[in-house]
């Protein structure tokens, strides 16, 4: 070892950002154990290694003793004091043990860490970078496929894309560039492990963003997205500016903003609401393409009931009840859907019974409607279901 040993350190320091000193201390850690191994291995050495020349030193360590009990951590002060007159009992003392041939062996251990550290060095360098872009999308080469797992290449680092991460139904071609959304990074010990999702609802708000403008300045926002991926996905937004239409402002002009996004899901069905702050409002929304009549909820515990036009029921409810499972997922509430006439025959029936604030009086308009009040209620609401009805009733 020599100064140019130390020269070349701080060439890895300045051009790898890996530090000269974490080399010497970990070449110094390295040579105990070469030392144990090669010479003797029961030992008690520490090595030094002169950060400014390159020197390697190795000592043995012994502690002063006025009798020695174990002669390979003790020294008895007679003997200490023909190496250092001044050593007192309790001392420890350092005896130089320098093997001649150590320093072939310190160049070998050295090159070994050093490559070992610069690989340490680059797998933080790369991890970091993905760490901070976690939650983000990117663009990948789809590298190869093993047993369902799609390996894609990122360009420093290769990301991978679990199965159950991938669209049901999506074929994935080899050497092909899709968007992925960054669902987590993992520091491993052979690297920066980078998971990757195609199915996660973050694809979809982050693609949201790169083809909205007014969701990128933050004009329209994001309140909540419920996805079947492959399928359907429903989202909600908000306009912050009430001059602004948030749907008309995700849709575009004769919907070219959302139809990219379609595209980039392999055709999935996108359906945008708008939120609303009145979670009645927001039940009613969250059904479309469905026009709601009545929605009664129960806000303690996030329960609604509500009420479609008869001919909207199998609208509202969606094929294998697609539509009202992502309406609940939506909005966070449990929600019973109910066609007029069904609901009005099984409250009639007792076979249902109001159970949320306003529903009882609502019947009873329904079922009674000989008061004022009622009168004026149905001449404002012109609901076609309940003057059927109650035809029928006569």
């Amino acid at each position: 070892m020599n100064k140019e040993f130390i020269d070349a350190l701080k060439e890895i320091e300045r051009t790898k950002g890996v530090s000269k000193d974490v080399i010497i201390e970990a070449l110094e850690k390295a040579l105990i154990k070469s030392y144990e191994k090669n010479f003797d291995e029961n030992a008690n050495v520490t090595v030094n290694i002169n950060k400014e020349t390159g020197e390697i030193k190795t000592y043995s360590i012994k502690e002063v003793v006025e009798e020695v009990e174990d002669p390979i951590t003790q020294i008895s002060e007679l003997e200490a004091r023909k190496i250092n007159s001044s050593i007192e009992i309790g001392d420890e003392l350092s005896i130089e043990v320098t093997p001649k041939d150590f320093g072939r062996i310190a160049a070998q251990t050295a090159r070994n860490i050093v490559i070992q550290k610069i690989k340490d060095a680059e797998r933080d360098i790369v991890y970091n970078e993905f760490i901070d872009r976690e939650k983000e999308i990117v663009t990948g080469l789809i590298q190869r496929i093993d047993r369902g797992i799609l390996y894609v290449d990122l360009g420093r680092v290769e990301g991978i894309v679990p199965y159950e991460e991938q669209i049901p139904g999506e074929s994935y071609n080899l050497n092909s560039r899709y968007k992925f959304f960054i669902k987590e990074v993992k520091n491993t010990t052979k690297g920066a492990q980078v998971i990757l999702s195609r199915s996660d609802v973050g694809l979809v708000k982050r693609l949201l963003e790169l083809e909205i403008p007014e969701i990128t300045e933050g004009i329209v926002e994001v309140q909540a997205i419920a996805r079947e991926a492959g399928s359907r996905t429903k989202l909600a937004v908000f306009a912050k500016d009430e001059n602004v239409d948030p749907v008309g402002a995700c849709v575009g002009f004769k919907g070219s903003r959302v139809k990219n996004i379609v595209d980039e899901l392999n055709g999935e069905k996108l359906d945008i609401v708008v939120w609303d702050k009145d979670i009645k409002n927001f039940l009613a929304n969250s059904l479309s393409p469905t026009e709601v009549k009545k929605v009664f909820v129960d806000e303690k515990e996030k329960v609604a009931r509500v009420i479609v036009a008869n001919d909207q029921l199998s609208l509202a409810i969606g094929k294998e009840g697609q539509n009202a499972r992502l309406a609940a997922k939506l909005t966070g509430w449990k929600v019973d859907i109910k066609g007029f006439e069904q609901y009005i025959d099984e409250m009639e029936s007792r076979e249902l019974e109001p159970e949320f604030p306003e529903e009882k009086e609502y019947i009873e308009s329904i079922l009674n409607p000989d008061s004022d009040e009622i009168e004026e209620d149905f001449v404002e609401g012109n609901d076609e279901d309940q003057e059927e009805f109650l035809n029928n009733e006569d």
